[in-house]
């Protein structure tokens, strides 16, 4: 007999994870988000996961509290005689009561190696800090803050040109398998949890637009992990005459060398716009103007957005 299970998420990340465990068991309730405005219009948007369980699942009920501490979540939820409940990105911390509802408690999969980047944001910040490589936790949830024994991991590589947006879904596949994987030892009862290792522990807070400002007094390298860093969101920018400018697609062209004071314009190819680092040079490939749109950053150059010899970084 299938488990009956509860899937608490929120966005597209957490969408494969949704639909691996409605293949393998009897998902009986979904928690989301409430719905939010977005776009230019504010027009209300519902999240990702409640998108898709009203797809594959119509009949499951959906709930979406604005608040989760008030008993009656845990009310609802109860009447439904859970077995489990799965976590991925839903967006809220579960207390207590919640997380000792379910008889085979609750579990979170989380996108980084565990006890590593520990919070809302772990995708951002592994490109953020230079990392090589990221994964998968699948944890067994308890009340800290991504602090519960580790059931299972599955290891994921970051390329020299990932950014979040491209990053995101190979996570979500890779954490998708490795929940149906282990959700059978998870329901009998046989899988190893390993205790985290505190003093190893770093935090992934979320991101403010604030992390997106470059400053091109870093090496190359750096700058180029935080603009990857924040692609999508809150992307990439620094000023330039006064003016916000954003960037995009960076690469290194130069570990060192750069003869230039930092945030210089040293050059523009095929390749992009390359400025001067603290130590070495970064190019990025296309930029946006206030009131434009994202152009090629030889294009911006032909259109006089951008000239070699401009220093990027200027106070607004």
């Amino acid at each position: 007999m299938k488990p009956r299970a509860l899937f608490f998420g929120s966005p597209a990340f957490a969408v494969p994870a949704f639909e691996a465990l409605a293949d393998e068991a009897e998902v009986v309730g979904v928690v989301s988000q409430p719905d939010k405005p977005a776009g230019r219009g504010q027009e209300l948007r519902a999240p990702e996961v409640k998108l898709a369980a009203q797809r594959r699942l119509p009949s499951v009920p959906i709930f979406q509290p604005v608040k989760i501490r008030t008993g009656e979540l845990e009310a609802s939820l109860r009447a439904l005689s859970p077995d489990i409940a799965i976590v991925v990105a839903y967006g809220r911390i579960l207390h207590a009561p919640l997380l000792a509802l379910p008889r085979l408690g609750c579990w979170n999969l989380h996108a980084s190696l565990l006890p590593k980047l520990r919070g809302a944001a772990p995708i951002q910040w592994s490109i953020i800090r230079g990392e090589s490589t990221t994964g998968v936790a699948l944890m067994r949830m308890d009340e800290g803050l991504d602090t519960g024994a580790v059931a299972a991991t599955v290891r994921c590589e970051i390329t020299a040109h990932d950014t979040t947006g491209t990053l995101s879904p190979r996570l979500a596949a890779l954490g998708a398998a490795l929940l149906a994987d282990t959700l059978p030892a998870l329901v009998a009862g046989t899988v190893t949890l390993t205790p985290q290792d505190d003093t190893q522990a770093t935090l992934a807070p979320l991101l403010t637009k604030e992390d997106g400002r470059l400053s091109f007094s870093e090496a190359a390298f750096a700058v180029s992990c935080r603009a990857r860093g924040v692609d999508p969101w809150p992307g990439a920018w620094t000023n330039l005459k006064g003016e916000v400018l954003k960037l995009f697609g960076p690469s290194v062209i130069a570990a060192e060398g750069a003869r230039a004071a930092p945030g210089t314009i040293v050059g523009m190819d095929e390749r992009g716009v390359h400025v001067a680092c603290g130590r070495g040079v970064v190019s990025f490939a296309e930029l946006q103007s206030p009131g434009r749109r994202r152009l090629p950053a030889v294009a911006a150059a032909a259109g006089r957005v951008i000239a070699v010899g401009d220093r990027l970084g200027e106070p607004s």
